[in-house]
Parts: structure tokens; sequence; C-alpha cells
């Protein structure tokens, strides 16, 4: 069997510990089993309420309470709103059918410039597998951010969230 000659800088990798049997079977057990076990925890994203949806992919931007101070805003040309004002700024109706659509982002048509949010309805349904059932799975998590972002609207209290 031909030898395979390694670098000396290569051949034992600090995660690796010592050159020795043991080292080298520890080294190929990870190699095989930790695409595995990632494999094995893979998330669906309609598992997530809507404040976990909303912590994972709105805050950045518009921060952990949605008032649109997320460690991002600061960086982006344009204003973050704060989203806690939405119903106050609709004549105390919270727009949820706009806010949908805003969210989602595949229908709409931008008349001026870019659109510096996300396209979410495209990125939700790639993440559940860009078929039918990912189509009503993206909905789904786009109702639930649109939920979450109606109950944190400034003066509403628990008892007028909606369900």
């Amino acid at each position: 069997m031909p030898r395979i000659r390694v670098p000396k800088a290569l051949s034992r990798p600090a995660w690796a510990g010592s050159a020795t049997a043991g080292g080298l079977v520890a080294a190929v057990a990870a190699a095989f089993l930790v695409p595995a076990a990632a494999r094995a925890q893979t998330f669906v994203l309609t598992d997530y309420s809507g404040e976990e949806l909303f912590q994972q992919f709105c805050s950045a931007c518009h921060g952990p309470s949605g008032r649109g101070d997320g460690p991002v805003a600061g960086t982006l040309n344009v204003l973050v709103p704060d989203l806690t004002r939405l119903e106050e700024r609709h004549d105390g109706e919270f727009p949820a059918a706009e806010v949908r659509d805003l969210i989602d982002g595949r229908s709409l048509v931008v008349a001026h410039g870019t659109r510096t949010m996300p396209v979410w309805g495209y990125e939700f349904w790639v993440e559940e597998g860009a078929d039918a059932t990912a189509e009503g799975d993206a909905r789904e998590i786009i109702n639930r951010l649109v939920r979450h972002l109606e109950s944190i609207q400034r003066g509403r209290g628990p008892e007028e969230t909606l369900d």
C-alpha cells in the first residue's frame, strides 16, 4: 500500500489529540458523526412561535422589541421603522394585510428604488422545501410574525392581543 506524505503542519490538527490510532479513530468518527448529528438536529420553522421567528429573522434590524434599534439598523441607508407603532400610524387599526404583504415581499412592486428588507416569503418557502407544502408553511410563518407584531403594539394590553 503506498504511503501518503502529509506536511508535518497538517499531520496533526489541534483537535485530533495525539497521533495515535485512538486519535485517528476519533478524527474519523468525528468526520462521519458530525454531519449525521447535524442532520438529526434540523429544525422546522413552523415549530417556532411568532416571537421566536421575530427574534431569529427580524431583530437584527428592528431590535428585540421591534423599535427599529437592532444592531444592524445603524449600518443601513434607510430608517428602520418602529414596528410597535404600526397601529398608531394607521389610525388605531393594525394593518395586518399590509404587514403580511410587506413581510412576504413576493408580490410587491417597488416603484422607487430597491427593496431593503429581505423577501421573506421566498426565503421561508425555500427553507421549508420549495414545494406546494412549503408555500403553506411560508404563509403560516408569515402569519405568526404578523400576529406577533400585532401583539407588540404600544398601548395594547395582553388581553387586547389577537390570538
